[in-house]
C-alpha cells in the first residue's frame, strides 16, 4: 500500500480484514448480522470466513431538516416493530422540535419497511436470541445507525454482542464500547472526514448487491 493510500480496496477486502480480526469470536451459533446496504456485504465475508450465520438488520439514518446527511437520530427494525435513537447533540444544534422530528421518523420508516421486504424476499429473519452476534457495518461515522441496531438486537437477548467496522471515527467507536461487549474498529483514522476515505473503491451497494450476499450465506 502506498502512503496515503486508504487501507481497503472496496467492502469486499475489508470484509476480509474484518474476519481476519474477528477470527477468535468464531462459534458454532454465531450470527453475523449486517447493516444495509454496504454493511451487508462487508458482513458478508465476515460470515463465510467465520462460518457464521447471515442476516441483516435494517436501518435508516433520520436526517435534520436541509442537512439530509447530518443524523439528529436513527431506526431500526425489530421484532415487527422500530426502536428509535435520537441524537440529543444534534437535535440541540439544529433546533429541532419534536413535530419536524417525527415527520422525519416516519418519512424514513416508510423505506424502512420497503427496504426489508425488498432485501428479505420472503427469507425468515434469524433470532439472535441466546446467540453471540456481531453487528457489521462499512464504517461509522456518527455511530447512530449502530446504536440503534445495537438497541433492537438488544431486545432479542443475544448472549454476547459485538459491534465491528473496517473504518470509524474514533468518537463513534469509543461511544458504542459502553453499549456492547466489544467493539472492533480497524482504522481510526484521525482528523476523521468520511467512511469512505478507508476506501479506494466505495461505489453506492445496490438493492440486488444485497440480496445477492444474503443469498449466498447461510441463514439460522
Amino acid at each position: 500500500m502506498s502512503p496515503g493510500a486508504p487501507p481497503f480496496a472496496d467492502r469486499t477486502g475489508a470484509g476480509r480484514a474484518l474476519a481476519a480480526r474477528l477470527a477468535g469470536h468464531a462459534a458454532p451459533a454465531l450470527l453475523v448480522l449486517g447493516l444495509p446496504r454496504g454493511g451487508v456485504v462487508v458482513a458478508a465475508e465476515v460470515a463465510r470466513a467465520l462460518g457464521a450465520a447471515l442476516d441483516l438488520v435494517v436501518v435508516r439514518k433520520v436526517g435534520a431538516p436541509g442537512q439530509p446527511e447530518l443524523a439528529m437520530g436513527a431506526i431500526a427494525a425489530v421484532d415487527g416493530g422500530v426502536e428509535t435513537v435520537r441524537e440529543e447533540r444534534v437535535l440541540d444544534r439544529v433546533d429541532v422540535d419534536e413535530s419536524a422530528f417525527d415527520r422525519a421518523r416516519e418519512r424514513e420508516l416508510a423505506e424502512l419497511r420497503r427496504r426489508e421486504s425488498a432485501y428479505r424476499q420472503g427469507r425468515p429473519a434469524v433470532s439472535p436470541a441466546g446467540r453471540p452476534v456481531v453487528l457489521v457495518d462499512d464504517g461509522l461515522a456518527t455511530g447512530s445507525t449502530m446504536r440503534a441496531a445495537v438497541a433492537a438486537v438488544r431486545r432479542q437477548g443475544p448472549a454476547r454482542l459485538t459491534v465491528a467496522a473496517p473504518v470509524g471515527a474514533p468518537s463513534a467507536c469509543d461511544r458504542l464500547a459502553a453499549d456492547v461487549d466489544d467493539v472492533v474498529c480497524l482504522w481510526t483514522p484521525t482528523p476523521f472526514r468520511s467512511v469512505g476515505q478507508g476506501y479506494a473503491d466505495f461505489r453506492a451497494t445496490t438493492d440486488d448487491e444485497v440480496r445477492q450476499a444474503l443469498a449466498g450465506s447461510p441463514g439460522g
